[in-house]
């Protein structure tokens, strides 16, 4: 029997992302503990972080995790941007590509796609506590934008169907593991293959970030942005191969961007 560690974000006296009084603590906790009554139904082991509304770090909460020896930690969170309104949709944060994360990943944002949200990707975060601590493969799942009406909208009217899209996409992908295509499901994420990537800008101001990253994501590049040693990094791509990288930073050259490569 599989071990999931389902985590609601936030908490406490850590509301999350706020806008017009809805807290992501509170769509976070009511998120996931549906979407773990729906694994328990399905045989899965599930551990919780948190059942109520209490703070700890999200630290704390990867060792939680560890502490109860899960094979998986799925922590589920609501996104929000500086300008509201000005971005929509699901993403799942991994701590690196290419890795068994990154396939569960996958499978959460297929099914909730298929409720209705535009699908943003898999992203890499290694500055993210929960992801980067975490004993076993851990995901983040941004379920929509909290400042975005239309997003709000569907996670309220679709709640149901939402916390059986990412119960679907763990049980699908638990299901491809337990047909044979799985090694150690405890395997540190940070041990994986290293990856190239194009860096495109880094900013004091996430303001100036966010704004090259919603431009490069229009013009149909695999952009995210991480915060790293104060600084808010523009980046492209996770390549296996630094040859795929370099062609990407030629591609992102002849276009006009400033860039350079890094792991």
């Amino acid at each position: 029997m599989a071990k999931i560690a389902i985590d609601a974000g936030h908490g406490g006296r850590d509301p999350g992302a706020v806008y017009e009084g809805r807290q992501e603590k509170d769509d976070t906790l009511r998120l996931a503990l549906a979407v773990g009554e729906i694994l328990k139904q399905n045989g899965v082991d599930v551990t919780y972080t948190r059942t109520g509304d209490v703070y700890d770090s999200p630290l704390r909460k990867a060792q939680i995790a560890n502490e109860a020896n899960v094979d998986y930690l799925v922590s589920i969170h609501r996104n929000a941007m500086p300008v509201p309104q000005s971005a929509s949709g699901i993403e799942t944060l991994v701590y690196r590509q290419g890795n068994r994360a990154s396939a569960l990943a996958r499978d959460i944002n297929e099914q909730l796609q298929s409720v209705g949200f535009q699908n943003r990707g898999v992203i890499p975060r290694p500055n993210l506590a929960v992801l980067r601590r975490s004993r076993m493969p851990a995901v983040l799942v941004e379920v929509g934008f909290i400042d975005n009406d239309k997003d709000n909208q569907l996670f309220d009217e679709k709640f149901d169907s939402i916390a059986q899209a990412i119960a679907d996409g763990i049980l699908k992908y638990l299901n491809s593991q337990n047909s044979g295509q799985s090694s150690n499901p405890n395997q540190n994420s940070s041990q994986e293959r290293m990856l190239y990537r194009v860096q495109v800008g880094a900013f004091k101001n996430p303001q100036f970030a966010y704004q090259l990253t919603r431009q490069l994501q229009q013009e149909g590049y695999p952009v995210f942005t991480l915060y790293d040693n104060g600084y808010y990094r523009v980046q492209v791509g996770a390549f296996q191969y630094m040859d795929n990288a370099v062609r990407m930073e030629q591609r992102l050259r002849r276009a006009g961007y400033q860039t350079y490569l890094t792991t």
